[in-house]
């Protein structure tokens, strides 16, 4: 059961902690390049624990259950970090308009958990699609920029890239979402 790619998912959870001690403090640019640092390894680990119990032939339903609660932890962490404190700049990283594509994705990582639980209860598999990887790419992209922009902050064009990366995250969360959505009102009465 506690194989190398389930410790390698709990360590992902068990680093959230971290990862928000780091982003706590408004302008400690020290603490946002740590923490920019961690948010790397956790992306690491976190393909690695896929094609680790793939390729070993140790995928377990343990492994199956943790991994994407272990990114949906993170991620919310993250993004109610950047919205709530004071980067680098002395001011939140996520404001203005750009609360807008981080609540989208908030809100359809709740939505796709609730949708995918009811379908579990029903024996009704939904794979992620490769455009929903692409999403994850692109979201863990404009968290990693927006982490560094904190560490950054005489750097613009980071903040940019956070930024425009987080709206093309949030577009393919609609997108995915709906089709999330149209296979679990298939399924409903």
């Amino acid at each position: 059961m506690l194989t190398l790619p389930n410790l390698l998912t709990l360590s992902r959870i068990f680093a959230v902690p971290i990862l928000v001690f780091l982003l706590w403090y408004p302008g400690w640019r020290v603490g946002y390049g740590f923490g920019f640092v961690l948010y790397c390894i956790v992306g690491v680990t976190d393909y690695l624990d896929g094609y680790l119990a793939r390729a070993q032939g140790t995928v377990s339903k343990l492994g199956i259950f943790l991994d994407p609660i272990a990114d949906k932890i993170m991620v919310a962490a993250v993004i109610v970090m950047l919205i709530s404190t004071e980067g680098g700049g002395h001011h939140p990283i996520i404001r203005g308009w750009d609360v807008i594509p981080a609540l989208i994705i908030l809100l359809r990582e709740i939505a796709v958990s609730g949708l995918r639980e009811f379908l579990a209860q029903l024996s009704v598999s939904v794979p992620v699609s490769k455009l929903a990887k692409w999403k994850t790419t692109f979201q863990m992209v404009s968290l990693g920029a927006l982490i560094l922009a904190g560490a950054l902050p005489g750097e613009p064009w980071v903040l940019l890239v956070g930024q425009i990366s987080l709206w093309a995250a949030a577009a393919l969360t609609v997108i995915t979402g709906w089709d999330y959505l149209r296979v679990g009102l298939k399924h409903m009465d």
